[in-house]
């Protein structure tokens, strides 16, 4: 997202002397990426950022695949998934390929005795339930239902919760992940046809910079291993900074839905986009006004992705017996479309409340042993009559 902004105290210009009112200086560090080729921020810290004390112990979190080569359709109950007190322990990955890992989580508690950033991938979180804040090296974004929170590679951050009671979609992307490049013009502003713009996103607010030493346990996320460090000094140490590449928010209630006289294909509810995959949000909007028209979706083949489907709330116009917090999966290589009944039964309706989030990625989806454990089972038979 080529948007700029600016946090705390920085200096004139880059890369001169900046200090303390000690007068010793302060350390700048370049957060980029793509070789610095990609978007960049700048920031200033109080020690330096390069201070590991130890390197402890290193567990595999990476996921396993039970069911390899799927070409079952899937219901997953992802509210079966059970609470768990730590964050990083919730995360339970069910669908996974080389480009993206889909997860859910349900955390109990806030983040206080650990930071955690995560070198591998963005992420991509939606919060389905729960409120917060999500606590950065760059500033702090309060999040509530509803909310995107999307994280760069290497991010170091801090997630608290105001409850016990939270759900969260978690995504995690092996390629970048932006706006849509069709919303955007050549200098990177959201146009005027775009469903949501720069007003609508919550930019990292309240900096706040803790000048401490000592030992601060750092969980690092790298080729699939999370890695123990001890950090010297506090990571959230920067007084100032100023860039492109920061966390943001952006919450599903602010897409605003692009309709017609007669069906629009789901590239109009994108949101997000990878090179690899992209994210689509549906939320309550007006039916296709063509006084023949048949609002649900017609019946389409999946040959170049696989789709899936996070049920976040409302009554989903093509679906039967769905419920909050469900995940349908779609395989390439079959079509799929509404259930029977459902196709006749929408004609002359004129609104739907639905709200889900669908991921299509362009690589077929493993399951993991979580997600099989939480399958209804018959999903797949569910179309016939």
């Amino acid at each position: 997202m080529p948007l700029y902004h600016k946090q705390g105290k920085i200096p004139q210009k880059r890369h001169t002397i900046f200090k303390k009112p000690d007068g010793t200086l302060h350390y700048e560090q370049l957060f980029g990426t793509i070789g610095f080729d990609g978007m960049s921020s700048l920031m200033y810290h109080l020690h330096r950022p390069t201070q590991i004390k130890e390197v402890g112990a290193s567990i595999d979190i990476s996921p396993k695949a039970a069911v390899e080569h799927n070409i079952k359709s899937r219901l997953l109950k992802g509210f079966q998934v059970q609470p768990v007190d730590d964050y990083l322990e919730s995360r339970v990955t069910v669908l996974f390929n080389s480009d993206v890992h889909v997860g859910l989580a349900a955390p109990k508690k806030s983040m206080t005795t650990y930071f955690y950033k995560n070198t591998d991938a963005d992420e991509l979180l939606f919060i389905h339930k729960g409120t917060g804040t999500l606590k950065t090296i760059l500033g702090e974004i309060p999040f509530e239902y509803g909310d995107y929170l999307v994280i760069p590679r290497g991010m170091i951050y801090q997630i608290h919760f105001d409850t016990e009671e939270n759900r969260l979609l978690v995504t995690e992307s092996y390629h970048p992940i932006y706006t849509p490049k069709r919303y955007r013009n050549y200098f990177g502003q959201h146009l005027e046809h775009s469903p949501f713009c720069e007003r609508d996103f919550k930019l990292p607010e309240n900096l706040q910079s803790y000048d401490e030493k000592g030992e601060f346990l750092m969980k690092v996320k790298k080729q699939g291993q999370l890695h123990h460090l001890t950090y010297a000094t506090h990571p959230f140490d920067v007084v100032g900074w100023d860039g492109y590449n920061f966390p943001y928010g952006f919450s599903i209630h602010n897409f605003e839905p692009i309709t017609g006289r007669v069906h629009q294909p789901p590239p109009v509810h994108q949101t997000f986009e990878t090179s690899a995959f992209v994210v689509c949000s549906f939320v309550p909007r007006m039916y296709d006004y063509h006084p023949q028209s048949i609002p649900a979706p017609y019946n389409h083949s999946n040959i170049d992705s696989d789709e899936v489907l996070y049920y976040v709330d409302g009554d989903f116009m093509s679906r039967k017996s769905i419920d909050q917090g469900y995940i349908s999966l779609h395989p390439a290589g079959i079509p799929h479309g509404p259930h029977p009944g459902t196709y006749e039964a929408s004609i002359g309706k004129t609104k739907t409340e639905e709200l889900a989030v669908m991921i299509d990625t362009f690589k077929p989806l493993k399951l993991t042993q979580a997600a099989l454990d939480i399958d209804d089972g018959t999903y797949y038979k569910s179309w016939l009559e």
